[in-house]
């Protein structure tokens, strides 16, 4: 049964400012320690949260948040779900993977309102779209979503799941595979399509599954259920915040990733910049500029579920509608139209 946070919500956006960019008032009780994994090395998705950090609004809004680096969305939900980290940033299909082999967490703010998968391929090995993957090489790595829902995929494109093949390819080798010929075709996020555009230039092939129909919510917030249910008011004030700090830096972005920057070495302003405006296509639908940034839409949420229920394995079915709550999204904060 949903449990009404809404007084809470109230109170915990009191806390962190109405207005955009505004001076946070300080909450008179202690902070809450919180530490947020993310789904993966910090890249230019992730500014929003470092720049809030960077402003002193988490600190402001009561909350001592911790942002620790991820290795996947499986080991965000998996350390989420037996309260390792109170806070983290997984992709929704995992997450509801996850709840079926029994993790405690719940989703409680989404980033990707379109999901993010997408296939690449060389124009010049005569592939000119999905129908001619049939006998090819997909290069991914071996516990890769794409491999579990491609069945999906196939489907809405009309070939047969099992006509290609598939080959274990890590992460940081899918392009040099692609350009070497050891693979024909691979995947990746949409949020580095600059780095493949750069790399392959104007023989880049490429088609994104929202685009052929197979939409499931992407990159999603989760909090852990315990500390959801002890401490709602700082999951709330999080949202809160965080809801702020995503709608600031759609229209700000350099300031964003400059915070960014500033906290990860390595990282160059230029690429994350590029990374960011990929993300911002991402987070923007009918339903964020509609009704909310980072609000769930309740028959999106259940197709997700069949989705899911049909192409991984789901050990114990649940209602997906204990899944996710929308009770902390403020329906104020849109998207841009």
């Amino acid at each position: 049964m949903k449990v009404d946070y809404s007084w809470i919500l109230a109170a915990a956006i009191g806390a962190a400012g109405v207005a955009l960019g505004a001076s946070l008032p300080a909450r008179a009780q202690e902070k809450t320690d919180a530490t947020l994994i993310l789904n993966w090395i910090a890249g230019g998705d992730h500014a929003p949260y470092y720049y809030a950090k960077r402003e002193g609004w988490y600190d402001q809004a009561g909350l001592d948040l911790t942002i620790e680096q991820g290795k996947g969305s499986q080991l965000a939900a998996q350390r989420v779900g037996i309260g390792s980290n109170q806070l983290g940033l997984a992709d929704m299909g995992v997450v509801l993977t996850a709840i079926g082999e029994g993790a405690d967490l719940v989703a409680i703010m989404n980033v990707y309102a379109n999901s993010p998968q997408g296939f690449y391929w060389l124009k010049s090995s005569g592939i000119e779209g999905p129908k001619d993957f049939p006998g090819k090489k997909i290069g991914n790595p071996p516990a890769d979503a794409a491999r579990a829902m491609f069945p999906a995929f196939a489907q809405a494109v009309g070939i047969e799941p099992e006509s290609v093949d598939w080959v274990n390819v890590q992460a940081n080798a899918k392009l040099s595979a692609l350009k070497s010929g050891s693979i024909d075709v691979t995947t990746s996020f949409y949020n580095i399509h600059h780095i493949f555009q750069a790399q392959l230039g104007d023989d880049m092939g490429f088609v994104a599954w929202k685009d052929i129909g197979v939409n499931p919510y992407g990159n999603s917030l989760i909090a852990n259920g315990d500390f959801l249910k002890e401490q709602p008011e700082a999951a709330a004030a999080f949202v809160a915040v965080t809801q702020k700090a995503f709608a600031y830096c759609v229209e700000n972005a350099e300031p964003c990733v400059d915070a960014l920057v500033a906290a990860n070495t390595g990282l160059k302003k230029d690429n994350e910049l590029q990374n960011w405006q990929l993300v911002v296509e991402l987070m923007s639908n009918e339903h964020s500029r509609s009704v909310g940034l980072g609000h769930f839409e309740e028959a999106r949420m259940d197709d997700d579920y069949k989705l899911v229920e049909t192409y991984f394995d789901i050990k114990e079915t649940f209602n997906v509608k204990d899944a996710y709550t929308n009770e902390f999204i403020d329906t104020s904060i849109k998207m841009p139209q």
